[in-house]
């Protein structure tokens, strides 16, 4: 277990990050009504988790800003990738999303828009990833890498969070 320092981020400093996440993550004024300072950043081994009323929203792994699996209001406001069964333990080693494990899509995406990754049997969020397509180059595809996985379940940001909460 890593140790983890945590302390309150001033109000403009909160409101910049806060800026920055909301244009990366594409979060619109009525998503984002709830997120607001004052912001709680905890560090662990390079990685920062930003907590907004005591829950992880969203976090920074190499200069990366992108959601966690833990913030549930916003991934259920997200494009969904469904993953067969047999893909989610090699997913949750921390392998990218190839094109024969898709089952389905909902929502639709850009290159480089956040996606999240649920699997087919219990619809859980078990990765958050980046596309390597749009939603429609990407439903044409039947081999090679769909989407970039930069946070799933067991990872070392998944264990921060789980010290936090």
């Amino acid at each position: 277990m890593s140790k983890i320092r945590r302390r309150f981020m001033k109000e403009k400093e909160g409101k910049k990050i806060l800026s920055d996440f909301f244009k990366r993550a594409k979060i619109n004024s009525q998503q984002s009504a709830n997120l607001k300072p004052p912001i709680e950043l905890a560090k662990a081994n390079g990685d920062e988790v930003f907590l907004i009323s005591g829950k992880p929203i969203f976090a920074k792994s190499s200069s990366n800003l992108f959601p966690t699996l833990a913030s549930k209001r916003l991934l259920s406001s997200m494009p969904k990738v469904i993953v067969d069964m047999g893909a989610v333990p090699h997913i949750c080693n921390g392998a990218d999303i190839m094109a024969p494990g898709i089952v389905h899509f909902e929502g639709n995406f850009n290159k480089g828009d956040f996606v999240v990754i649920t699997d087919k049997k219990y619809q859980k969020p078990i990765a958050i990833t980046i596309a390597l397509y749009n939603i429609g180059q990407a439903k044409k595809l039947k081999y090679g890498k769909v989407l970039k996985n930069i946070h799933h379940v067991g990872d070392r940001l998944w264990n921060i969070i789980k010290q936090l909460t």
